[in-house]
């Protein structure tokens, strides 16, 4: 699809251009603040071809793309006229704390996520040579490729700085320059004659704590934050000719000694506690902890849940020079790797197939969302596969207790990255172990129990004529899996009680008319609907299992009772993601409520079927 005319339907989508308070964009995602989130047409995006899923969460307007997302990004912002130099804007909305934390992070690390993963990896693939002896790390070449893979991790006060300055919405480039006092030269030496026991430095009279800032990551936030708030106060007060120097001046006057004194150590103190605490925390269990991540990972991917926790790795990597979290999540990450490859193995529908193939191999490379969202979310079983996969594996990683010494995102690249200076160890294995296990489980249960099995057709009987679409034959209302009525979980509809017929579990969120008739009864919710067919069908079509509970949230009706529809029309349109987000059951029984007046109703269709499809026959002669 065309890059501009998609970037133009999620401008209209958001609200149009001037809705949008802030846009960044992380590995698949757009991440909008918009200034009302009202006017924004999350189902209308959501049916689009070129976007994957629309989440709203952590404050946070997500629009799901995939690989391309940044050309995407540049895009929208061309389309919405947004300036790459405008700071972040603030709307005034008053979201949770969990989601102003999460905008607030999210903000900072996306503009430059791709550069640290590629960094990480760098790092990576340089510890996998160095082990292998491919390379001396007193060589020139190491030393070259090692400089250009730590250059941001040393200088992440500057990036930090120029970032944290754009999102707390003052001079990106004044608080970039707090970050550069915070690793220059001097202070540098300041640290290491401190280490000597030779510092005898004051500020005012005042003693200075000399810390080593380079690769950290909490001072220099808090500091761009005091940074941004001074230079909001001075430019109210000062005069227009000359704030444009001299609050600049204040700012880092007054912001850098104070980050020397006291920002710098007690952030320092703060981030410490953090790690020391999250450290405690692992060595008590770790398998469980494993366990634990490995299991609800995916589940915070797809609420956005899961950048409040990128923080705390990148801050293990300065503190402690490792971080045991990212490793966990290595089997996360390839249990839905496993699940879609399952989907690929298991299924005839050719569509599907290559969706589910692709999704496997972007999932290798730790983008899980077309994985997750396209393939096995909607199918709920596989996803379920995947998470349960991934928490064995990751007990075994936690009992390893594998770490990993660089950062970048989790994929198939973290194996490199979790080789420690030493070389090879068991906690390699380990890693290994764990995620090609989380991979081989979750493919394999997907292959076996992840999808329902197709349904043989049904025999016509010796002497019945063959079957065909006429008066006697039900289409099907919509897209997606077809299941045996007693497979439904509502023992009510499994039992046959509300008369004969199939369910189906919807891929597509809309409901057509089955036949010319009459609509018999919409229900209020309208999460149900009754038709008449010109010819004495009662056809009952039930969407969900106990959707009756959302009161009529995510349905809307396009016909109401009484009215005359033919085969094809439109009645209900339903949001699939929505419902199923809320934890309801999607699977729709599709009933022929006078079952008890024909002979026989019998399903004649496989495992999958399209609207308009022949999914139900029944024989007309009445009973005795």
């Amino acid at each position: 699809m065309n890059h501009q005319t998609l970037a133009a339907d999620i401008v209209s989508g958001v609200g149009g251009k001037e809705n949008i308070a802030s846009l960044v964009h992380c590995a698949t995602r757009l991440r909008f603040k918009l200034k009302d989130s009202g006017k924004a047409q999350a189902e209308k995006l959501k049916e689009h071809s070129g976007i994957i899923m629309v989440v709203e969460s952590g404050g946070q307007f997500q629009v799901v793309i995939g690989n391309h997302v940044g050309d995407v990004y540049q895009a929208v912002r061309k389309a919405a006229q947004l300036s790459d130099d405008a700071p972040s804007a603030d709307d005034g909305e008053k979201s949770g704390l969990l989601g102003r934390f999460i905008d607030v992070v999210s903000g900072i690390f996306t503009p430059f996520l791709g550069v640290m993963a590629a960094s990480g990896i760098l790092k990576g693939l340089l510890a996998l040579a160095a082990a292998c002896g491919w390379l001396s790390v007193t060589g020139g070449t190491y030393q070259i490729w090692f400089a250009a893979s730590d250059a941001l991790f040393y200088f992440f006060p500057l990036v930090l700085g120029y970032t944290a300055g754009k999102k707390f919405g003052g001079s990106p480039f004044l608080t970039m320059a707090i970050g550069g006092a915070l690793t220059h030269p001097l202070m540098m030496q300041g640290f290491n004659a401190s280490l000597a026991g030779s510092s005898d430095a004051y500020f005012l009279g005042i003693p200075i704590t000399f810390i080593n800032y380079s690769s950290s990551v909490i001072p220099i936030i808090f500091a761009a934050w005091v940074s941004c708030q001074l230079e909001k106060r001075l430019n109210a007060h000062m005069p227009s000719a000359v704030k444009n120097f001299l609050t600049p001046l204040l700012c880092l006057a007054i912001t850098v000694p104070l980050t020397f004194l006291l920002i710098g150590p007690v952030a320092t103190w703060l981030s410490q506690m953090l790690a020391m605490g999250y450290q405690a925390i692992y060595v008590f269990a770790p398998w469980l902890a494993g366990a634990v991540m490995g299991g609800i990972w995916q589940v915070c991917v797809i609420f956005g849940l899961h950048w409040g926790l990128i923080p705390l790795m990148i801050n293990n990597f300065s503190v402690l020079g490792r971080d045991t979290l990212s490793p966990l999540l290595l089997p996360a990450v390839l249990g839905q790797v496993g699940a879609a490859l399952g989907v690929f193995l298991r299924t005839r529908d050719a569509k599907l197939k290559v969706m589910a193939g692709s999704a496997a191999t972007a999932g290798v490379f730790g983008i899980t969302e077309p994985a997750v969202y396209g393939v096995t979310l909607p199918r709920r079983r596989p996803f379920i596969f995947g998470c349960v996969a991934g928490a064995i594996g990751g007990a075994i990683v936690g009992y390893s207790q594998t770490a990993s010494y660089s950062f970048g995102l989790v994929s198939v690249f973290t194996f490199a990255q979790i080789i420690p200076p030493a070389g090879v160890d068991l906690s390699v294995w380990g890693a290994i172990t764990g995620s090609l296990l989380a991979l081989i489980i979750a493919a394999v249960g997907t292959v076996l129990f992840g999808l329902p099995k197709e349904q043989a057709k049904p025999e016509v009987k010796s002497g019945a004529k063959c079957w065909t679409a006429d008066e006697n034959t039900v289409l099907s209302p919509m897209t997606g899996t077809v299941l045996a009525l007693e497979n439904v979980s509502d023992s009510t509809f499994a039992s046959g009680l509300l008369g004969r017929g199939a369910a189906i579990v919807p891929e597509v969120g809309r409901v057509v008319a089955p036949f010319a008739g009459e609509i018999a009864s919409l229900f209020q919710t309208k999460h149900a609907i009754g038709i008449l067919s010109e010819q004495g069908i009662e056809l009952l079509i039930h969407i969900g299992i106990d959707t009756v509970k959302l009161d009529g949230l995510h349905f809307t009706a396009h016909v109401k009772a009484g009215d005359k529809v033919q085969a094809g029309d439109l009645l209900i349109e339903f949001d699939r993601q929505a419902i199923i987000a809320a934890g309801y059951d999607l699977t729709t029984p599709i009933i022929i409520s006078n079952s008890d007046e024909f002979l026989d109703v019998q399903c004649m269709t496989r495992t999958l079927t399209q609207e308009g499809e022949p999914l139900l026959v029944v024989s007309r002669e009445h009973k005795e």
